[in-house]
């Protein structure tokens, strides 16, 4: 089995725990930014109408939003090259369209449509794509983190140079198949990416409240795995940290974990009135950190858009939302004989 020498990226000053710390933000190009200010915003837009034929009955069953928390997935699929897999957990409408799936076929598996990714089968938490390196969507929480393992595992055994990117929230990081998963990867040093969304509400309970450790970071101390804390709602800082996990796996030193620290706007899902929290402080994050605006900022003062420009943009990721909707919308529903595809008797 081929193995890359084992070496470490560049550092940025130790935090002297993992030795390891977040390096500086990515310094982005101006097609760079605008790239991820239509990612970011596709998503956005997608999210929001996502909402909207939910309370229009056109969605049914869960459905968990991924609005504020663009600028993680964004960021961190900047930093992939082709065969590097990614795996979540259930608020992954965001992941899909950041691999670059396509909105009409997520929009209709929502519906549960014959023309969704699971052919209207899997809904909103149930979505994969093998082509485009996607492992699902997994609604039984931290059941991924395990599967994740398991494709950095294939990874290694077949000597090839990709890494899987396994994403979960702070609520999953109290489960025990983490640990398990955790242990194993460190022992065989598989070329995995733990990435924590921490959005400081695991359902409706604070972090605070819920884990001894806030600091995610350091939930792979006693398994050697090195943490960094990273500003999840700054897709530059994500770029940055996403190269550096990138290439730590890929020189074979085995996991890393990153905490993207951020933040989701919604409730935990579309049932949930998220009373746990003040209006003020959604406000406050809205206000000054927000993923996109953010990205808007910095192109109009380095004069690398206008507002006009910009506008259109939006209308041109609206147009598609609105084609993924309407499509969604109109498809045909899956015939009576799909209940008994892709079942294993």
């Amino acid at each position: 089995m081929a193995t890359a020498a084992r070496k470490a990226p560049a550092k940025s000053k130790s935090d002297g725990k993992s030795g390891l710390s977040a390096p500086k933000p990515a310094d982005f190009t101006k097609d760079e930014e605008l790239a991820a200010y239509r990612h970011m915003l596709l998503i956005r837009r997608f999210e929001e109408k996502a909402g909207q034929l939910y309370g229009m009955g056109f969605i049914g069953g869960f459905c968990h939003l991924y609005i504020g928390q663009e600028a993680v997935v964004t960021g961190m699929k900047m930093a992939l090259i082709d065969g590097d897999q990614m795996i979540t957990a259930y608020r992954d409408h965001g992941h899909m369209l950041a691999m670059e799936l396509s909105p009409r076929g997520v929009m209709a598996e929502l519906t549960g449509r014959r023309g969704g990714l699971s052919r209207g089968k899997g809904g909103s938490m149930h979505m994969f794509s093998k082509e485009k390196h996607f492992y699902g969507g997994h609604g039984i929480v931290g059941a991924q983190v395990s599967l994740g393992t398991g494709l950095a595992f294939a990874n290694r055994y077949r000597g090839n140079n990709n890494v899987s990117l396994t994403y979960f929230g702070d609520g999953a990081a109290n489960q025990g198949q983490v640990y398990e998963s955790f242990n194993m990867a460190s022992l065989w040093k598989l070329p995995v990416i733990y990435i924590i969304e921490n959005n400081r509400y695991a359902m409706g309970t604070s972090v605070s409240r819920s884990s001894a450790e806030t600091d995610f970071s350091h939930r792979g101390a006693s398994f050697k795995i090195p943490g960094i804390q990273v500003d999840g709602m700054d897709v530059r800082a994500v770029k940055a940290a996403g190269d550096l996990a990138t290439e730590w796996c890929r020189a074979g030193n085995g996991p890393l974990i990153l905490e993207m620290q951020t933040y989701r706007y919604r409730g935990h899902s579309m049932s949930d009135p998220a009373k746990y929290r003040s209006k003020e402080e959604v406000q406050k994050m809205r206000s000054e950190h927000d993923p996109i605006e953010q990205v808007k900022a910095r192109l109009i003062e380095k004069k690398w858009a206008t507002e006009d420009e910009l506008k259109t943009i939006d209308k041109e990721v609206r147009d598609v939302v609105a084609d993924a909707a309407e499509f969604a919308q109109n498809d045909a529903e899956p015939d009576p004989s799909e209940l008994w595809t892709d079942v294993v008797l």
